[in-house]
């Protein structure tokens, strides 16, 4: 399967246009929680694609305002790269989103179109997810504030969290997109973030003053302080190592999931993420 046949085409992609601002591309990433968006110039000779700005691009410069400057250079592919091609590209790259160039930019291909294409046998899906798994969880106590949570997640440089009980089992899942869905963004203040603990909490970080960072980059941002568990998915998906990566894929995709825990009876032993299934194309 190739490139052309996995990816969205550009008719489906959004973009932001230079010159343009920063604003032009905040509403974008989190409205869509896309990490990321292309970036287009209109020319004479019609539109020509120039860059990727991400979220990481917007927090890393907090007092530039032009996309010119905050637009960056990625690695891209075209329509007739082979599927497997990309997800190595994927892989090596640490992105979850080529974009696919000739001259101008013709569609993105992110890693959920490579799960389709290996949930739909179009690539080689056969590998057991007991291979591929990654058996370093990254685990959260359930009753931690959300503004620490968040925290966690941002320093482990993971977008989930096993969230665990009293007792050390696990008892959900906290992703990212869970903590962008009650994220609540303050206009005309001048810090960003600024929601966490008091100085008297006992979940106080020393040195952490804000939160928010790495997801929703915009003015200031408050996130609950309330436990974990008011935000995790109770109801947990998990699969065995015996599953294959084709199976997995088709749990995802059913489940709108990009993690699930790996479990050996009631023992979690790892969890497959989606970018491992990309593993399974190597």
């Amino acid at each position: 399967m190739n490139v052309a046949e996995a990816m969205t085409p550009r008719s489906d992609v959004v973009t932001v246009e230079l010159p343009g601002t920063r604003d032009d591309v905040l509403e974008y990433l989190q409205e869509r929680s896309f990490s990321s968006v292309p970036v287009v110039k209109e020319t004479d000779e019609g539109e020509t694609y120039r860059g990727l700005i991400s979220r990481d691009d917007l927090i890393e410069n907090p007092d530039e305002d032009q996309l010119a400057i905050l637009m960056r250079e990625v690695a891209t592919t075209t329509q007739d790269a082979a599927v497997e091609e990309v997800a190595a590209l994927m892989l090596e790259e640490g992105t979850r989103r080529v974009p696919v160039v000739d001259g101008q930019l013709e569609g993105i291909v992110t890693v959920t179109d490579v799960v389709r294409a290996i949930a739909d046998g179009d690539a080689d899906g056969d590998t057991e997810v007991g291979e591929l798994a990654s058996r370093d969880v990254n685990t959260v106590y359930v009753e931690t504030p959300l503004t620490v949570a968040e925290r966690e997640l941002f320093y482990a440089n993971l977008p989930y969290a096993v969230v665990l009980d009293e007792e050390g089992e696990m008892d959900g899942v906290l992703t990212e997109v869970d903590i962008i869905d009650v994220a609540q963004v303050v206009e005309g203040e001048d810090d960003t973030g600024g929601s966490i603990a008091d100085e008297d909490d006992d979940w106080m970080w020393e040195g952490i003053k804000s939160v928010g960072h790495s997801y929703i980059p915009t003015r200031n941002v408050r996130i609950p302080s309330a436990p974990v568990e008011e935000f995790m998915t109770g109801d947990v998906v998990t699969v065995t190592e015996r599953k294959t990566a084709r199976d997995v894929a088709r749990t995802m995709l059913r489940h709108d999931i990009e993690q699930v825990p790996l479990v050996q009876g009631d023992e979690l032993v790892g969890v497959v993420r989606d970018v491992n299934l990309l593993e399974a194309l190597r």
